[in-house]
């Protein structure tokens, strides 16, 4: 396999992207003069009165050069414009990511943090960067606890009390550093270009501004961006975000210190500290805990993956503070007790969902930040707690749920009965998949936590600030069960996640990317996906496009509409019903050498493939 060149020259982004993209990404919508006149075309937010047709998404692609797989268009033309001119996937994911930032500004950004899963063909080697936001120094384990109550959930959401340390840019510093051929500055012009000129507003941006419309309301910064003139944007109107834009202009000339010790941090510990909250509002808003020494000490480390065997390939994912990594590493060493290939597609889909279960059992009393807990990750991904954990599914019923974690400890047994509930994970998040001409592969997934993250835009700065330490549990949740809770607020801690970007090789070769948004159900959408792939023999994109369920050890599943109920409601699983669950994306990579790059051709609005070279 060709390796990529070794950091070759920087070149500028006049001959990285081309003219096209130069002129605006969008085809034909260009720029109108700026106004600084709220809901005036140049405003912060402002819709333009028409536009030019939105290129219309395709939900898969073939060929070869190199592949991009989001759910938006936007970020995936950039991405592979700098695949096209030589960039590397580190490069790609990176220029993706940032116009992400511009498209999807309710699920991801600099005001955010994720998982970045890299494989380096150079290498053979799979690394990770894990761009987590991380808890204020001043934060303890009580700190969303009152008068010995938990503070409401949706109160603790919109509040500065909620707002993790950012992780989103000093991701994309590590990525470009360690794997990249750009600059930062040259990584962020498409999404600058993006930010300046526009996109076509979709239906499901307008209906994530309606349907956080009331709160966004509360905060003057977010009414100003996202809510131009006092209207929601409409479908088919340009939506610009010139703040955003000079935002990157400045962490382009200055770096991402420009957040961790410079001008950008003072504004965000600023607004983290007294959130701009609108004149008249009832709820109480609470002011966080950042301070700028927080800011100055966030570290991106790189992390030891996650890796497990399965059907003769290697499934790497996220190490904790991620609970991906772990807990879809375990539920395939379960389903690797069953020949699922020789089962009907009942019995499959019950196994699926049983060790689903009860990997999420064994999520919720192990895993948390290993720099603060202890995690027995090993022992949880190791062959022998498998077999324990897989001698509890029975062919004939369902596990009464919830179930008891195991004991990664002990000597092994077959035991259930009830456990304590569980946690509760916002369902925004986003996910891009990349693979370049060289053969490195990226995962990456980031957020801001909820749809909206915290509700609260850094005022003039064009971004959203993540809500990313409700992640945290508020109150012990293992104690019933004679547990201590890992996931409780800490100074300096990274809040559990469920991100799972994930790169599967064979034989030491990548053949399959992929990850998804979605809260705690991105584990069991990863997890079904790659069964849908490995076991179902499903092509990618109908193993994405396939309906979803999700346990997580709860007495019932989360279906979507056209996911077989039946025979499985006979073995006694219970479910209720869900309009979607996560939006995958993902890359293949043939034998050939040629790509498939697949997105969901129908949740979140449907995503956006793309190759370089497309079969013909």
């Amino acid at each position: 396999m060709p390796l990529r060149p070794d950091r070759p020259l920087r070149r500028t982004l006049a001959v990285l992207v081309p003219p096209v993209l130069a002129a605006g990404l969008l085809a034909g919508t260009g720029a109108a003069p700026a106004s600084g006149a709220p809901g005036a075309p140049g405003a912060p937010g402002a819709p333009r009165a028409s536009a030019a047709p939105q290129v219309p998404k395709q939900p898969v692609a073939r060929g070869a050069g190199g592949a991009v797989a989001t759910v938006d268009p936007d970020a995936s033309r950039v991405a592979v414009e700098v695949l096209r001119a030589g960039g590397t996937a580190a490069d790609a994911a990176v220029a993706a990511a940032a116009t992400l930032g511009v498209t999807e500004p309710y699920s991801a950004g600099i005001g955010g943090g994720g998982y970045f899963v890299h494989y380096d063909a150079s290498t053979g080697r799979v690394q990770t960067v894990d761009g987590r936001e991380t808890a204020p120094l001043a934060m303890g384990p009580d700190a969303f606890v009152q008068d010995g109550q938990p503070i409401p959930f949706a109160e603790a959401v919109s509040s500065g009390l909620s707002v993790g340390v950012p992780g989103t840019p000093a991701t994309w510093a590590e990525a470009l550093d360690r794997w990249g051929t750009l600059s930062l500055a040259e990584a962020l012009e498409g999404a600058t270009e993006v930010a300046r000129e526009g996109f076509v507003v979709d239906e499901t941006f307008r209906q994530q501004t309606a349907d956080n419309e009331a709160r966004f309301r509360d905060f003057t910064s977010t009414t100003r961006l996202f809510l131009p003139g006092g209207e929601l944007p409409r479908v088919g109107s340009v939506f610009r975000n010139p703040q955003l834009a000079r935002t990157y202009d400045l962490m382009a000339r200055q770096g991402v210190d420009v957040l961790y010790r410079g001008a950008l941090g003072r504004d965000v510990v600023r607004t983290v500290q007294r959130p701009p909250v609108a004149p008249g509002v009832e709820r109480e808003v609470r002011p966080g805990l950042m301070q700028r020494s927080d800011l100055a000490a966030y570290d991106a480390p790189l992390r030891r993956p996650t890796v497990v065997g399965y059907r003769g390939y290697d499934v790497y994912g996220m190490a904790p503070s991620s609970s991906g990594g772990s807990t879809v590493g375990e539920a395939l060493n379960i389903l690797e007790r069953s020949p699922l290939r020789r089962l009907d597609r009942t019995q499959v889909l019950h196994r699926y969902l049983e060790a689903s279960a009860l990997a999420f059992a064994d999520r919720g009393a192990y895993v948390g930040d290993a720099e603060f807990v202890d995690v027995p990750l090993q022992r949880l991904l190791s062959d022998d707690y498998a077999a324990t954990r897989a001698c509890l599914i029975d062919p004939r019923r369902a596990l009464p749920k919830p179930v008891l974690p195991g004991d990664p400890y002990g000597d092994g047994g077959c035991a259930t009965a009830e456990a304590a509930g569980g946690d509760q994970e916002g369902l925004s998040t986003t996910h891009l998949t990349v693979a370049d001409r060289w053969g490195d592969v990226v995962a990456y997934t980031l957020t801001i936590e909820q749809t909206g993250g915290s509700g609260i835009v850094v005022p003039g700065r064009g971004f959203l600030l993540n809500n990313e330490l409700t992640d945290f549990n508020f109150t012990d949740t293992q104690a019933a069960i004679g547990g201590t809770d890992p996931n409780l607020p800490g100074p300096g801690k990274r809040p559990r996640s469920s991100m799972s970007p994930t790169i599967v090789l064979r034989d030491g070769e990548p053949v399959l990317a992929v990850g998804s948004p979605g809260g705690s159900t991105i584990i069991t959408t990863v997890l079904q996906t790659l069964v849908n792939r490995i076991d179902l023999g499903m092509t990618l994109p109908r193993a994405i496009a396939a309906p979803r369920a999700s346990q997580r050890n709860t007495a019932t599943v989360s279906a979507e509409p056209g996911f077989p109920t039946g025979r499985l409601q006979r073995l006694g699983h219970a479910f209720t019903e869900t309009a979607e669950i996560g939006a995958a994306a993902g890359v293949e990579i043939r034998r050939d050498g040629t790509f498939v790059a697949a997105a969901e051709p129908v949740r979140r609005g449907g995503g956006s493939a793309m190759v370089v070279r497309p079969r013909r």
